[in-house]
């Protein structure tokens, strides 16, 4: 039988070493905990906030995050592609979120704020109508992306192809256009 855990709070934990409890977590806060390497895998969290949480290379097979905050939290080399589609619903701020796959994931209205993005994939991701206020995009894959109607007028270091994703009314800063101009391989004083 699997573990329900409801209104409770985890305060510096060290799951990477005790293991980590899978079940159902929700309305639970968990807080300057380690999760780095752990197995999430088939968990459910719903209505649930990491803050300044160490969550690197956890494995998030069919694990269902419903309305999920992180906030401060290192999240290296996450594949949120292998989480359960249903509900999936997160949002970011002061993370460090590097080397992360969103592939075919759909982010529609992501809330990102003061986020490391270096090197994620957003291959065939929806994220229209998302806002990543102050986010760093270097290196971020956008392919078949749909970014329609998403802010990226606070965002730097993005290099997104306008032939190959869906940028229809989408807010872009003057001084980081270039990064729609890339591939051709023009100056811009």
């Amino acid at each position: 039988m699997e573990k329900v855990f409801t209104d409770e709070i985890f305060k510096q934990q060290d799951f990477s070493l005790s293991g980590f409890p899978a079940g159902e977590y929700e309305n639970c806060k968990f807080q300057h905990c380690d999760f780095s390497n752990v197995n999430f895998s088939g968990s459910i969290f719903v209505e649930c906030e990491f803050s300044d949480c160490n969550l690197s290379m956890v494995q998030l097979n069919k694990t269902a995050l419903r309305e999920v905050r992180f906030i401060g939290c290192k999240m290296l080399g996450l594949h949120f592609d292998t989480c359960n589609d249903f509900g999936f619903e997160v949002s970011f701020d002061g993370c460090n979120l590097q080397h992360a796959s969103f592939y075919n994931r759909n982010l529609k209205k992501l809330k990102c704020k003061d986020t490391i993005l270096r090197e994620v994939d957003f291959t065939l991701a929806d994220l229209s109508q998302a806002v990543l206020l102050n986010c760093d995009l270097i290196g971020a894959t956008f392919d078949n992306t749909n970014l329609e109607k998403a802010d990226l007028r606070k965002a730097t270091g993005y290099i997104i192809d306008p032939e190959r994703n869906k940028i229809k009314k989408a807010k872009f800063s003057l001084q980081d256009v270039a990064g729609l101009l890339t591939k051709y391989d023009i100056h811009i004083e």
